[in-house]
């Protein structure tokens, strides 16, 4: 019989009340911090590697870097179907153990001088592939791992880690290539996803995953299914619209703003970075908040509260001068606020949507929401620069950083800012989706 200070999992074995004392989850954060380390870090090391090492120009970086973007929009739906009918951590170990095969085999041809630019390329998609197949899987391996009340506390925990990687893996990356070389860099991000292949295939707890059926269903039928799901039910149905419109909206802003600071503001490359980078700090705080802020005010008050603080801070930019004493502590305070109001967000929708999608879904709800509110990105992108040439920086600047609002207002139209203190109960799932517990990897 369990402690009073334990509960008992799907797979009947206890799980501590404490998730830093379940050694289980312990092994999977510390492999999910691993492997985002290896993934940010790789982000940097790759370009730098085709620019230091094989000298490519402008125009061969951008295609680098759209062929390692682009399984995000090729694959987030099909590897949503395939998570859901297997073992998440069997993913995970599996995308762990390709990146550092690809990217170790990538620096011993560096280092012998034979890895071409069609090469990286080939390096560049599969590592992309792979981490799609990785992020997807670690959305959906939680739910499976922890008891119900821990999911925002472990979204916290896996998205503060996933914060940090994202502030100090580019810096790692570019601090290795400059000190040890671009194929010794590389070799470094291998690393990361071995250690997180070694953590995370320590994990023994059973997860449950679907049956398979005796006619089972075709990927194209899952995926179908999926999309059913999530238009479907009225929370993730507005998730989906409020990311779509936050990720369009950011991506118009950011393609304003990179051109704002420099033009407009006169700031040097080195204050610019700063600016960007005062959003890491905000992330941090902003996963520690959502541990607690959710169960004491409620989800959809902090969902809404937090979206249109964060998404409202660049609403004060477009009225910065470069002569004035206050305009880098505003872009530092602004991108602070944004980053703590939208980590926030990130964690608690999170939460939500694992606890409102049934097992056998899991990955394809998460593969959805991403290949929605993605899948605008380079549409907003080219918004932005269509608006600057037409309106000019400022006044694109203001109407961009105003359309990111779409967010919370759609948020607070919806059933979503209804949630109370605590998580909704999950929908039932579709009669292929029925689940049972297997051992571990």
């Amino acid at each position: 019989m369990p402690s009073a200070s334990s509960a008992v999992s799907d797979s009947g074995r206890p799980v501590p009340s404490s998730l830093w004392r379940d050694a289980e989850f312990r092994r999977l954060w510390m492999g999910q911090t691993a492997s985002q380390l290896g993934e940010h870090t790789s982000l940097v090391v790759l370009p730098l590697f085709a620019v230091l090492t094989l000298h490519a120009g402008a125009g061969q970086l951008g295609i680098l870097r759209a062929v390692g973007q682009a399984p995000i929009l090729l694959l987030s739906l099909f590897v949503g179907a395939w998570v859901d009918r297997r073992r998440t951590r069997t993913t995970m170990v599996l995308a762990d153990a390709g990146r550092a095969l690809v990217l170790g085999a990538a620096a011993m041809a560096g280092l012998l001088g034979a890895l071409g630019l069609p090469a990286l390329l080939v390096i560049a998609f599969a590592v992309g592939a792979l981490s799609v197949f990785f992020d997807v899987a670690y959305q959906a391996s939680l739910v499976r791992l922890v008891k119900r009340d821990q999911l925002v506390r472990g979204n916290s925990a896996l998205e503060g880690s996933r914060s940090t990687a994202q502030i100090g893996g580019p810096a790692l990356g570019g601090v290795l290539v400059s000190l040890l070389s671009a194929p010794i860099a590389a070799a470094s991000s291998a690393l990361f996803f071995a250690l997180s292949f070694l953590s995370i295939r320590r994990i023994r707890r059973a997860e449950s995953i679907p049956d398979r059926p005796e006619h089972p269903a075709r990927v194209w039928q899952r995926m179908r299914e999926g999309l059913r799901f999530v238009v479907g039910d009225a929370v993730l149905r507005t998730v989906c619209l409020a990311s779509a419109a936050f990720q369009f909206s950011f991506a118009a802003m950011m393609t304003v703003y990179l051109l704002f600071l420099p033009r407009k503001l006169h700031l040097s490359g080195t204050v610019v970075g700063l600016a960007l980078a005062a959003a890491g700090p905000g992330a941090l705080l902003g996963s520690l908040l959502a541990a607690r802020l959710p169960s004491r005010f409620g989800y959809g008050a902090v969902l809404v509260s937090a979206a249109a603080l964060g998404d409202g801070a660049f609403l004060c930019v477009p009225g910065l001068h470069a002569s004035s004493p206050v305009t880098v502590p505003a872009l530092l305070a602004a991108s602070f606020v944004f980053g703590t109001g939208g980590q926030l967000v990130n964690v608690t929708v999170m939460a939500v949507r694992q606890a409102v999608t049934p097992d056998g879904m899991q990955g394809r709800a998460a593969a959805t929401i991403t290949f929605v509110g993605m899948g605008l990105t380079p549409l907003g992108s080219l918004v932005g620069g269509f608006l600057t040439e037409e309106w000019g920086l400022r006044t694109s600047l203001l109407v961009t950083a105003a359309g990111m609002m779409l967010s919370p207002v759609v948020m607070a139209l919806s059933p979503l800012s209804r949630l109370g203190r605590e998580l909704p109960a999950s929908h039932d799932a579709p009669p292929t989706a029925q689940v049972r517990a297997t051992p571990a990897v």
